[in-house]
């Protein structure tokens, strides 16, 4: 098995990079995908989120208010710090249950968005880094995502800078381009993992 952290900016391409992977057949752990399973209604991750943030944070149905929350938390580190100490061990221990499941020769690509500020580069045999332009994320952000500037400039500086993710960087994916150019990156990566899986995978 070859443990891969996948990770980049927000509005980088990172999402677009992991399902191209996945159709080369990758094992995908998606940490923002398990991120909101482990604080799904009625979970014990949700009665930590309450307790720490109150029921403002809460829907009229009981289940999470994303968006409300992540304009608390980004706008403030240490409110930040505060979930990602709830929620960064409940997905930590069921991403460990997912690879565990994975067969001996898989490609086992952890999704991080938060690698690189966690420190979390020695997990991994190695970590492919998919790399934009601030301008680039920006103008992804507001045009894709519907952001406003205000809030997509907020949550990029709350991310690690571009020149500390490149440097934890075993493979680099440039997403300053046109997605035919990103695909045929994407499947030389592939190659490589997978010779890589294939010379760590038992007999």
């Amino acid at each position: 098995m070859l443990k891969v952290g996948l990770t980049g900016g927000i509005g980088a391409g990172k999402s677009e990079v992991s399902r191209l992977l996945v159709e080369h057949g990758a094992v995908l752990i998606d940490a923002d995908r398990i991120a909101r399973e482990v604080v799904a209604t009625g979970t014990p991750g949700l009665a930590a989120v309450v307790e720490a943030f109150g029921t403002d944070v809460l829907t009229a149905d009981g289940s999470l208010d994303r968006p409300r929350l992540g304009a608390i938390v980004f706008a403030d580190p240490e409110k930040l710090a505060v979930l990602n100490a709830i929620v960064h061990p409940l997905v930590g221990a069921r991403s460990r249950e997912l690879e565990s499941a994975a067969a001996g020769d898989a490609v086992v690509v952890h999704d991080v968005p938060l690698l690189t500020e966690n420190g979390l580069a020695p997990l991994y045999d190695l970590v492919v880094v998919v790399d934009a332009s601030p301008a680039t994320q920006l103008d992804r952000l507001v045009r894709l995502r519907g952001m406003t500037e205000e809030d997509a400039r907020a949550r990029m500086a709350a991310q690690a800078t571009r020149e500390q993710r490149r440097e934890i960087a075993d493979i680099l994916i440039d997403n300053d381009v046109p997605l035919d150019a990103l695909e045929k990156r994407v499947a030389e990566v592939w190659d490589d993992l997978a010779r890589r899986a294939r010379a760590v995978s038992p007999e």
